[in-house]
């Protein structure tokens, strides 16, 4: 299933979808250019020198354990996206829906939440996202 759906999957308005980082990060060299676009200037100015592999270690305040994290996707989720003008009316249809994702954590969303959130008709969302071309990782779950 690469960037086709399987024939026996049809998404409908009520197929929750998330951004599947991972496909994503196989299919497109270029993965990291598209995420710096939408950081915020406080933070394409500080991550303008980190390279694209640079990670951060975050500890978990209740266990202690670390781990590591993309600093650029990180930063984009955790900040960028809390911002009052990440999300704009303005904004293409596709990095609309990618920036909601941004926004909730990455969370699955049906094109009918999707709707709500974003003021587009959740049947165009759905002829977008579930039309078996898969953009910027957006797939069903």
């Amino acid at each position: 299933m690469d960037s086709k759906f399987s024939s026996l999957i049809k998404p409908t308005l009520n197929t929750k979808f998330r951004v599947d980082f991972d496909w994503w990060k196989n299919q497109d060299q270029n993965w990291k250019v598209y995420l710096q676009s939408f950081l915020c200037e406080e933070h394409k100015k500080i991550l303008a020198n980190f390279s694209y592999e640079d990670q951060i270690d975050l500890v978990n305040p209740q266990t202690g354990e670390v781990t590591k994290e993309d600093a650029l996707l990180y930063t984009l989720i955790n900040h960028c996206a809390r911002q009052p003008d990440f999300l704009s009316e303005n904004t293409a249809l596709v990095d609309s829906i990618f920036k909601i994702f941004l926004v909730n954590q990455n969370q699955p969303l049906t094109p009918v939440e999707l709707s709500k959130l974003i003021n587009r008709p959740a049947d165009l969302i759905l002829r977008t996202i579930g039309s078996g071309k898969v953009y910027r990782g957006i797939k069903p779950i």
